[in-house]
């Protein structure tokens, strides 16, 4: 092979790779080309996804908020009930503390 024919084959392969690169190229790009619906759709999907984490995070603090309500109602409850038992349960030795003085009475007008 002399110095021309060398000259041309090299001058062949770079045009050849040149040509495979820029096919390769062409071809890249148009399979992870992004129009423009793309992007809006893509924009449009972003809001709606910010737009239902703020809604999730309003719902978790109205939760918050009704669990730390109702967890008062109930603590509040419980005392209410608490005290309800204490005055019943002193009712009770009251009525029973009465019964048996009535009884202790009766029993002395019944003997005398």
């Amino acid at each position: 092979m002399n110095r021309t024919e060398l000259i041309v084959t090299i001058a062949i392969v770079l045009l050849l790779t040149f040509v495979a690169g820029w096919a390769f190229r062409w071809a890249y790009s148009r399979l992870n080309s992004v129009n423009s619906v793309n992007v809006t759709e893509i924009d449009d999907l972003a809001n709606r996804l910010h737009e239902a984490e703020e809604a999730r995070d309003q719902a978790m603090t109205y939760i918050q908020q009704r669990e730390w309500e109702l967890t008062n109602q109930l603590t509040q409850s419980e005392a209410e009930l608490s005290a309800a038992m204490e005055g019943l349960g002193a009712a009770r030795r009251e009525a029973g503390e009465l019964q048996a003085h009535l009884d202790a009475i009766q029993s002395q007008q019944t003997t005398s």
